[in-house]
């Protein structure tokens, strides 16, 4: 098994449907063992956000059905695999603000995919989901595209005040409201047991790095029941807090 993922998926309490997506992919190639695993947060704000998440979790799952197996039969590489998703990402973009603009409604969605490459790691985001890294410490990999994050940044603001700003949903940018977008992309070796956590802000606001180590570091995750479990249980504690967003997260280790 080169996958070891788990996942968990909550509507938030005073929410008519649940606007998170998310997406596990994986398949055995000529490449090694490939993943593809995405969280999406769809704008509570906005008309119809669960069709911008939808849409983009469709599109690329799509794109790993169909589009990589040919890439693969022509010998191309992985940088040239990971181009390629992009692309699928700025045409899924395209894609909603047109509809937008058809339909006359505001629609959009944050994005945080990683694409696992045998021995290469590729992340891409746009808007406030997060990734971690899981290894001995929990280690952010993404930077939020907020307004919050920016005024954190300039020292403008504390995280402390961030964590409770009237305005910390503000997001820079985010897929389905403007023509164009700019990922932030970053890429890195992946080892053995090297783990992650993708998640949305529904997620992580009311955890600390503290209880993420706890339960999904410091014990043991052996199978993806352990996993789904470890998931549910940090759910759980984000619920008694008060927290009123959709909350979903992905949690893999490459084995």
């Amino acid at each position: 098994m080169a996958f070891l993922s788990a996942y968990y998926s909550q509507k938030g309490p005073q929410k008519p449907a649940n606007q998170d997506g998310l997406l596990i992919k994986t398949a055995r190639t000529k490449l090694g063992e490939i993943g593809l695993f995405v969280v999406c947060d769809g704008m509570g704000g906005l008309d119809k956000g669960e069709l911008a998440s939808a849409t983009v979790i469709r599109g690329l799952s799509s794109w790993f059905s169909k589009q990589l197996p040919q890439q693969l039969e022509y010998g191309v590489e992985s940088d040239q695999i990971w181009a390629s998703l992009e692309q699928q990402v700025h045409r899924l973009n395209e894609k909603i603000v047109n509809y937008g603009e058809n339909n006359h409604v505001q629609l959009g969605t944050t994005l945080t995919a990683l694409l696992v490459i045998d021995q290469h790691y590729y992340l891409a985001q746009v808007g406030d989901s997060r990734a971690y890294q899981l290894n001995d410490a929990v280690k952010q990999l993404t930077e939020d595209q907020s307004l919050v994050a920016r005024e954190v940044a300039r020292g403008s603001l504390t995280k402390e005040e961030a964590q409770n700003h009237p305005k910390r949903h503000v997001l820079l940018q985010c897929i389905g409201v403007q023509s164009t977008i700019k990922l932030a992309v970053s890429h890195a070796k992946c080892q053995v047991n090297d783990t992650f956590l993708l998640c949305t802000d529904g997620f992580y606001h009311q955890l600390t790095e503290a209880e993420l180590q706890l339960y999904l570091i410091d014990q043991t995750i052996a199978t993806r029941e352990s996993g789904n479990e470890a998931v549910k249980q940090l759910a759980k504690r984000i619920v008694k807090r008060g927290e009123v967003d959709d909350l979903s997260a992905i949690f893999v280790r490459k084995s």
